[in-house]
Order: structure tokens, then sequence, then C-alpha cells
């Protein structure tokens, strides 16, 4: 007999909060232990580039812990003048970043 596995509820995260193009901050709070978010992004407003879906949590896995509630891991899009206060570079030069839901803050 062959099963088919479904994922429970919790293991399925909630909806995305952003869409493309939705304005955000990322969090600036200190990080205990083990974290995927970049300092140097802490505070710093970008824009939502895309979704990549919804997956484990990666600082929870880091503990040996199951990673659950699942969360939406989004590509987030930032000028470099906005990280780098001091850039010379083109204006229009960006950073791309994965960073999860739980880091970022929507910009009204």
């Amino acid at each position: 007999m062959v099963r088919t596995r479904t994922k429970s509820a919790a293991a399925k995260g909630g909806a995305p909060r952003f869409a493309p193009g939705d304005k955000v901050r990322v969090a600036d709070r200190p990080a205990f232990g083990h974290c995927r978010t970049p300092w140097y992004l802490r505070g710093k407003r970008g824009e939502i580039a895309s979704i990549h879906g919804t997956y484990r949590d990666p600082e929870r896995l880091a503990y040996h812990q199951p990673g659950l509630p699942a969360q939406v891991l989004y590509k987030v899009r930032f000028a470099q003048r906005e990280i780098w206060g001091r850039y010379d570079g083109p204006q229009t030069d960006q950073l791309d970043a994965d960073i999860y839901d739980y880091w970022l803050e929507p910009l009204r």
C-alpha cells in the first residue's frame, strides 16, 4: 500500500503577509544563537522582490528542533545606498537577500 504524505496545519505555516512590491523593514533586534538574517540589514528598508515559499524555520532546526511552524521565505531587495551610508557606486546598485517572515515589518 502506498500512502500519500500530507503536511499538518502546523507544518504548512501561514499565508504570505507580503506580496512582491511591498515595502518592508528588517527588524532591528538582537539575535541569540543561530540567526540567518545578516546584521548589516537589520533596521534597513527594502522591497519584496519575490516569495520563495514556505520552509521549516532554520533558526530552530539549528538546535535540533522540528522547525515548526514553517515560515515564509522572501527575497528582499535593498538599495546599496540604504545599506551602506557612504556607498559611492551607481545609484541603481541593489542587493538581494533571503529573509524569513518573522524578521520583516511592514512599512506604511
